[in-house]
This record gives C-alpha cells, sequence and structure tokens, in this order.
C-alpha cells in the first residue's frame, strides 16, 4: 500500500514538473524585410515565386516576339496569365506565384496584362450595374475590352532525391507564351531551383 502511494506521489510530482517546463516555455516573433530569403523547410516558398518570376519575366522579355509584335501591329501586345500547374507532391500556392508573374510583366512596362476570367467577371457585374445606376458620363460601354494576343501557360515539376537525413530538391518551372490566334508558341522558357537539405529528422 506505501509502494502504490509512493509511486502515485513519484508520478504526480513527475506530471508537475512537465506542466512547469511547458508552461516556462516561450515563442518569439521577429519582423523581417519581406524580400529577406528564409529557408525553413526546403519546400517552396516566397523567395521561390518571386525569384522564379522575375527570371521567367525577364528571359520572355529578351526574345524577339515582343519586337515583332509591335513591328506587325504598332501596338504592345496584351498578354494574359493561364493556369501554371503544379505537378509536384508539395502544397504550392500557384495562385501567388500567378500574380508575381503578371506583377513583373505589368512592371516591365512591355506588354500589357489582361483580367483573368475570374475578374472578368467581376469587372462585367460592376459594368452591367453602372448601366442601371452610373451617370452617362462616367458610365462604362459594353463591347470595349482589350482580346489578349498571347497566353502564359506553365506547370511546376519537382524531383527529390533523399538519403537518410540528407535530401536535394530540384524544382523545374516551365512557361511558355502562344498565339491566341494560331495557337504557335512564340516563346519557351524554364528556371530550375536546386536546394540541398540536412536534417536527423527529415521527413520530406
Amino acid at each position: 500500500m506505501q509502494g502504490t502511494m509512493r509511486m502515485t506521489i513519484l508520478a504526480a510530482a513527475i506530471l508537475a514538473v512537465v506542466a512547469l517546463a511547458g508552461c516556462g516555455s516561450s515563442k518569439q516573433v521577429q519582423r523581417v524585410a519581406v524580400d529577406e530569403q528564409i529557408d525553413l523547410s526546403g519546400r517552396w516558398n516566397d523567395t521561390d515565386s518571386r525569384q522564379v518570376s522575375e527570371a521567367l519575366v525577364s528571359q520572355a522579355m529578351a526574345t524577339p516576339w515582343v519586337e515583332d509584335f509591335l513591328a506587325e501591329n504598332g501596338r504592345k501586345p496584351y498578354v494574359i496569365v493561364g493556369d501554371v500547374v503544379n505537378r509536384t507532391s508539395e502544397h504550392i500556392p500557384v495562385k501567388t506565384f500567378m500574380a508575381d508573374l503578371e506583377r513583373e510583366f505589368i512592371n516591365g512596362g512591355r506588354v500589357k496584362i489582361v483580367a483573368s476570367v475570374a475578374e472578368r467577371e467581376q469587372v462585367r457585374t460592376e459594368r452591367a450595374d453602372q448601366q442601371e445606376n452610373a451617370s452617362p458620363e462616367t458610365m462604362k460601354q459594353w463591347g470595349r475590352e482589350k482580346g489578349a494576343d498571347f497566353m502564359l501557360l506553365g506547370e511546376i515539376n519537382m524531383v527529390v532525391d533523399r538519403e537518410g537525413g540528407e535530401a536535394v530538391k530540384y524544382y523545374q518551372v516551365d512557361c511558355y507564351l502562344v498565339d491566341l490566334e494560331d495557337n504557335t508558341k512564340v516563346w519557351a522558357g524554364f528556371e530550375k531551383i536546386k536546394k540541398y537539405i540536412s536534417h536527423d529528422s527529415y521527413r520530406g
């Protein structure tokens, strides 16, 4: 009976120590620059999205399709960013990556970006509302949308080489521009990212 009592007291003491240790732990949060490169897990992150979008748009703007279009049509081409398919086993926020691509194109100033399908639906709803409620001077007319000349499409692939607690992750992002009138590809490019990860408990 006394042995059981001692065991009970000992167990309670251990639980109390564990509880106190848990209460004593603290979390620290530190603000950092949004463009600072931080890799915690080795997975695709905001730095990858930003760097890859910059590289791909730079590649696209360095090829002659833009000048060819300007020479033939006397205006900047209209581009729409279509689907970028994630073919990896990771969750990759492709919408963020597509937004980064759009931003790079817009800020570069050499092409004009057309709104996506979802965005156009919102704009059309607003335009329809204006037909009833806006003044004639400010009401926007139907049938004046700009049709895209080219669509950007792409995909993200990944290869993982793993051994024990070490891994090498290789990402390849392929993108290409398609002429919407005749389906020809006027540009194709790719960007690669390679990461070495070392951790005793690496799980991928």
